[in-house]
């Protein structure tokens, strides 16, 4: 056990762990579900990425020059962005511009928030608290900008005869698609609303975990995990509006009419 009270893990008990995803692999092969490569493959490519990320981080952490950061949180963002636009079906470049400027704005404000406001992090840059926030906050709004982009995409689809009646009622593009908007932004916001009510009853989160395995007090991990718990619903909800406000005008013409399916396709 380490100083922290942390126990160290050694080769050989990453490899004990490992055996779960055979189990993972082994289940899907056994039902035919298809997914056993995608298990080995994915344990894979986690362990090397991981390995991989813990080098570049133990370098960032002790170079500390706020270019560096800045650099790693950028990646990140592109990242984020490049899965987005994988899970999307419709126009790859549309997708990729409204959710990597969603992304920024959303996560960008609130790590912002979050670092100056709540953490008071010396310097504003310091690795140690920025580049994990930033991680737990775009992952999030990554999952609720996918979410936001692909319902609103199929709301529309659905509900094309209705939008072209209001259309041709005189209604406008922002009033014609505001119920494709309410049932896109709904389904992009239950998993924050869903998160934020099983917190600590259902699950222990990563951070507050990770800070007590690390031997922090269990009250000061809480607390923390307290600011993450809204920091991410913020970002999901900011970053899940500014995809389905935009998103929702490339449906429409300069003309306010309704693209055809082809064209919302790309």
């Amino acid at each position: 056990m380490t100083e922290t009270g942390t126990i160290p893990l050694s080769i050989v008990d990453l490899v004990l762990a490992s055996a779960l995803v055979f189990v993972a692999a082994g289940i899907s092969a056994w039902q035919r579900v298809g997914l056993a490569k995608g298990f080995l493959w994915g344990g894979v490519r986690a362990a090397l990425q991981l390995v991989a990320v813990g080098y570049v981080l133990t370098w960032v952490f002790s170079t500390r020059h706020w270019s560096l950061v800045l650099l790693v949180l950028l990646v990140m963002l592109l990242a984020a962005t490049k899965t987005v636009t994988d899970r999307h079906r419709g126009e790859k470049r549309t997708i990729a511009m409204i959710a990597g400027v969603a992304m920024l704005v959303g996560a960008g404000l609130t790590l912002a928030w979050v670092d100056v406001l709540v953490v008071h992090a010396t310097p504003w840059y310091d690795p140690r608290y920025v580049i994990p926030l930033f991680g737990m906050i775009v992952g999030n709004a990554m999952n609720g900008a996918a979410l936001a982009a692909e319902r609103l995409a199929s709301e529309m689809d659905a509900r094309r005869g209705e939008v072209e009646a209001y259309l041709a009622l005189g209604a406008s593009p922002q009033q014609a698609s505001a119920e494709p908007v309410r049932r896109a932004l709904n389904a992009a916001l239950i998993p924050a609303v869903n998160g934020l009510m099983i917190v600590g009853l259902v699950s222990l989160p990563g951070m507050m975990t990770g800070q007590i395995l690390a031997g922090a007090s269990p009250l000061l991990a809480v607390r923390y995990q307290i600011v993450v718990a809204f920091m991410l619903a913020g970002a999901v909800a900011i970053t899940s509006a500014c995809v389905v406000l935009w998103y929702r005008q490339k449906f429409f013409t300069a003309s306010q009419q309704l693209l055809p399916r082809a064209a919302q396709a790309g």
